[in-house]
């Protein structure tokens, strides 16, 4: 009797249950969102801070412990970013106010790995390579007890003239990198399949979403750009390789009409400047005109103001002295302080008395660390700002510390924007700040503070763009290429296996520069390169070499200027200030184009402006390289 009940009970309970329905999920509200997100940038935000004081502690004191809590703090990060994503995601089909779509949209350009193991393998796998850069030396023909850092090979590398010795430089520096190999091939599979769960294609495809268009058109208008360069470094190229068969006969002579990479004064070979002296004019137009060694000028003045500084000078000086080292900090300050008196001059608040106390000027003693020029913020302390560097006193630091604290007064200026708008407008915008203002450090503006005593004549105008143009101009075509190197990895167009045939590939199509010895798949060259190493997108600073010169022409016109570009200096201008410092301070939450737009007044990528200003320069090498019967162009293989 009991059983027929119960079967009874279950005959009747079938239709019952057949028409019971959940209640409907209430669809999710615009309050609900902001809600989201709210909490959303409140915790990013803290493990922000973890991440940066974390980042800090491992390039500054590279060891296992440090290696191990940045990881750790990466993988949160990384866990937590990938959990809101996910969760973000139902909110995708609701009407929402401009500004909160926008960080929906900022916030989905996020994620790796969704399984934790994965994210924490990503994590080590990165701190790892990052690691190996920082610590990779070359020793001198084997002798473990004179090995060189990357700093003091560039230095070699940028003043020796000896063919054989600055191809032992470089293939030594090289040698660093075949270690990184396959775990750099790990962190292309690990990062992939991350950006795969969360919609992209591949990571290429995720860090080309992050400019305010699609990566087809971004991929387009990096090419278009490439298009309108290519005349101008064609002829720098014929020129700069004229003049090293000049001076080094067989050794930088090709049949191709390529340059051996390790003859051009930089380890990477992506910077020319250094070989300045080499091919420096000779028309006689030019006898009288004396470059100004703003190297020598620099430690002149440093040491008139700061005696305490004249030992880092001196040839016979112990560098391994504590006395050495103390000047080396006083000489790494001074220049520091020169940038932060031009942006004081039009207009910023001075870095705060922390930045001296806490930046990393100098090459530690006692520990490895990351001598890669960067600059540092998002501390606990949000005034708390820093550099790392490991500052030699010469033209190029003297650039880069005004690059360097260009980030800072970035950071510093968009503070007050919610976490997600805590950004550059892209990541262009952040390379090029400081660039745009290291641009008007012209002859006018050295003769104000001192550095030189007259203003060159204006015959010195071609000398001095030459100079600029071996660095800035000379730069373009490698900046276009290590992301396409990337992209191609990423994409599974390039395999493992022929990572270093790809590599040389588009260092010849593009640059015309080819390896100075036999390369093979036993090499890594790519990861010779920190940002490679380091997994940091590298688009961002061929965006900002054009960026830089509209900027820097937006903020001479806001100044009052009405000259040749190139001779522009907007130090001291409040109004060329104000005009930077209103782009500066809408960080991210508006897209790229607005905020170029009202910068310069064009929304679009262009290399108009840099044209502009090396118009006199290109067309003085179009004449020389008809004179030398140097031919524009090269036969990539």
């Amino acid at each position: 009797m009991q059983s027929r009940l119960r079967l009874l009970f279950m005959l009747a309970a079938v239709p019952l249950a057949a028409s019971a329905v959940p209640p409907k999920a209430k669809p999710p509200t615009v309050a609900e969102a902001q809600a989201f997100m709210d909490k959303v940038e409140a915790e990013l935000a803290a493990l922000d801070v973890e991440s940066v004081h974390a980042g800090w502690m491992s390039q500054t004191d590279i060891n296992d412990d440090t290696d191990f809590a940045a990881s750790k703090a990466r993988e949160r990060e990384s866990l937590k970013i990938n959990e809101f994503v996910i969760a973000g995601r139902r909110f995708d089909k609701l009407a929402l106010p401009p500004a909160l779509a926008r960080k929906f949209k900022l916030l989905d350009l996020n994620g790796s790995p969704t399984d934790p193991k994965l994210v924490a393998e990503l994590s080590q796998v990165s701190v790892a390579l990052d690691s190996m850069y920082g610590k990779g030396k070359y020793c001198l023909k084997g002798d473990t007890t004179n090995c060189l850092g990357i700093e003091d090979i560039g230095v070699r590398m940028a003043k020796s003239r000896d063919p054989q010795e600055l191809l032992d430089l470089w293939t030594g520096w090289h040698s660093i990198a075949p270690p990184m190999r396959d775990k750099y091939a790990r962190l292309v599979e690990l990062s992939n399949q991350g950006a795969r769960e969360f919609g992209f294609k591949d990571t290429g495809d995720l860090w080309r979403a992050g400019y305010d268009m699609t990566p087809a058109q971004f991929s387009a208008e990096l090419e278009a750009t490439w298009q309108q360069l290519q005349p101008l470094y064609k002829e720098l190229h014929a020129y700069v390789r004229f003049k090293l068969i000049q001076k080094y006969g067989a050794a930088a002579q090709r049949p191709d009409g390529m340059i051996p990479a390790h003859l051009l004064g930089n380890p990477w070979a992506q910077e020319w400047g250094n070989v300045y002296d080499i091919v420096q004019p000779t028309d006689p137009a030019f006898a009288k005109v004396r470059m100004i060694d703003l190297e020598g000028a620099l430690k002149k003045q440093i040491v008139a103001q700061h005696p305490d500084a004249a030992l880092a000078f001196s040839p016979t000086a112990d560098p391994s002295s504590d006395a050495a080292h103390a000047a080396d900090i006083v000489a790494g300050k001074a220049m520091a302080a020169y940038a932060e008196r031009f942006y004081t001059s039009i207009g910023f608040d001075a870095l705060p008395a922390t930045f001296w106390e806490r930046s990393q000027f100098v090459r530690p003693r006692d520990r490895d660390a990351v001598c890669h020029a960067s600059a540092w913020y998002g501390f606990s302390d949000p005034k708390d700002l820093r550099i790392k560097m490991c500052i030699k006193v010469d033209a190029d630091d003297f650039t880069t510390v005004h690059h360097e604290e260009g980030h800072l007064m970035y950071g510093r200026a968009y503070v007050p924007q919610p976490y997600l708008f805590r950004n550059g407008a892209d990541d262009g915008f952040h390379e090029a700040i400081g660039d745009s203002v290291a641009l008007a450090v012209t002859p006018p503006y050295l003769k104000q503070i001192g550095l030189i005593d007259e203003l060159p004549p204006a015959e010195a105008d071609i000398p001095l763009q030459l100079r600029t143009a071996l660095d800035k101009v000379a730069f373009l075509p490698f900046g276009l290429l290590i992301d396409k190197w990337r992209w191609q990895v990423f994409s599974g167009q390039v395999k493992p296996a022929d990572y270093n045939k790809a590599w040389w590939a588009l260092r010849e199509q593009y640059q015309g520069v080819a390896a100075p010895v036999a390369r093979s798949e036993a090499d890594f060259d790519p990861g010779a390169k920190y940002h490679i190493a380091g997994n940091v997108p590298y688009a961002r600073y061929y965006l900002a070499t054009l960026y830089q010169f509209q900027f820097y022409k937006a903020m001479c016109a806001a100044s009052g200027y009405s000259g040749p570009l190139n001779r522009c200096t907007f130090y001291g201008s409040k109004a060329a200030g104000s005009k930077l410092k209103a782009m500066l301070e809408a960080g991210q939450s508006v897209p790229a184009q607005v905020t170029l737009q009202r910068m310069t007044g064009s929304d679009h990528l262009d290399a108009g402006a840099l044209l502009e200003y090396f118009r006199p320069l290109h067309e003085w090498l179009k004449k020389q390289n008809e004179l030398n019967q140097s031919q524009p162009g090269w036969k990539a293989e």
